[in-house]
């Protein structure tokens, strides 16, 4: 299934569900994933009464594997949404009309993670080795790569053999895979909890590559943004969650345990919780929630160049906007 296909339905309730309706100071916030530290700077700005000193009642949404945040924005389910860059200009340029308001996260956490007795030490090195890949459009960045490298993704002695991968790490630890993907806050620590030392890795950062995509930005539907109250209350919204963010990366540790009391699963573990939000404050850290135009650029250049099923085929327009945090960081 292609990445445009999972997006009809958002299509189709974009086209048939109103947006929704709250009041100037109800604001409904859909994660891409479960309750955990990528999102802490939101539920540090819940718990510390920072919404709430903008006149702002806030409700979180958590995400999960079957919950695709553009559906749940276009079907008028929430206000904004956090999402990766690719999945939402994806999502614009196939009818539903989403806009980045503000983007947290400065760097990206995206890597491939190696057996090092494979022989791998550079992209080189793929070259006959399996490697997990995430789809649903976070296969783009890796097609890319290996396009800009020159290495086919079709198998073969010189190519690389693509594993479509659970979000999970067992191809690694089962030796299935040869590399994975992996988050610096996420995955990458599951290898290490399983038992693997460092030392028996190696590592490759998108960031350092020169194709890292924006990761967890906040976007909203471009029609809400004519209405002079929602446009005040998402500049509020977004004072107050960067106001989180800036917070929960000095403190990480009291951050991790905020996420924790908003856990309602119980899952997370605190060790790995708080070794998460380490790790996100290196992501954030740079970001006052304002998008650079050059890293929006670097985005679509790395979308376009995503081999012959590209997740978009043209250069956006109006896909992101300035007005909310010139107007939030003023």
């Amino acid at each position: 299934m292609t990445f445009a296909k999972t997006l009809t339905a958002a299509c189709t309730l974009a086209l048939a569900t109103p947006a929704l309706a709250q009041d100037d100071n109800e604001v409904t916030l859909q994660l891409t994933w479960v309750t955990q530290a990528q999102f802490a700077g939101y539920y540090a700005a819940l718990e510390n009464g920072y919404y709430e000193d903008e006149g702002l009642d806030v409700t979180i949404l958590p995400g999960g594997p079957d919950i695709a945040p553009p559906q749940v924005l276009a079907g008028g389910g929430a206000d904004v949404m956090v999402n990766w860059m690719p999945s939402a200009l994806a999502a614009r340029e196939r009818g539903v009309p989403v806009v980045n308001i503000a983007q947290p996260f400065k760097s990206s956490g995206l890597m491939l993670t190696c057996w090092k007795d494979t022989g791998i030490e550079s992209p080189e090195d793929f070259r006959g080795k399996t490697i997990g890949v995430w789809f649903f459009g976070n296969e783009y960045p890796f097609l890319s790569w290996m396009s800009q490298e020159g290495i086919p993704t079709d198998g073969g002695d010189e190519g690389v053999t693509v594993l479509k991968q659970a979000f999970n790490v067992d191809p690694l630890l089962q030796r299935q895979a040869d590399c994975i993907s992996t988050m610096t806050y996420n995955e990458y620590g599951q290898v290490l909890d399983a038992g693997v030392t460092e030392d028996e890795l190696v590592t490759f950062k998108y960031e350092d590559m020169g194709v890292a995509t924006l990761e967890d930005g906040l976007y909203v539907l471009e029609e809400n943004l004519e209405d002079p109250a929602f446009r005040d209350k998402m500049v509020r919204f977004v004072r107050a969650s960067m106001e989180g963010w800036k917070w929960a990366e000095a403190n990480p540790e009291e951050a991790a345990e905020i996420v924790l009391e908003y856990d309602e699963t119980g899952a997370q573990s605190e060790a790995h919780q708080k070794r998460m939000m380490g790790e996100i404050a290196k992501l954030t850290e740079g970001s006052n929630g304002a998008l650079e135009e050059a890293d929006f650029q670097r985005t679509v250049d790395t979308l376009l160049a995503g081999g012959s099923d590209p997740v978009i085929t043209q250069q956006p327009e109006g896909a992101w906007t300035s007005d909310i945090t010139d107007e939030a960081l003023n």
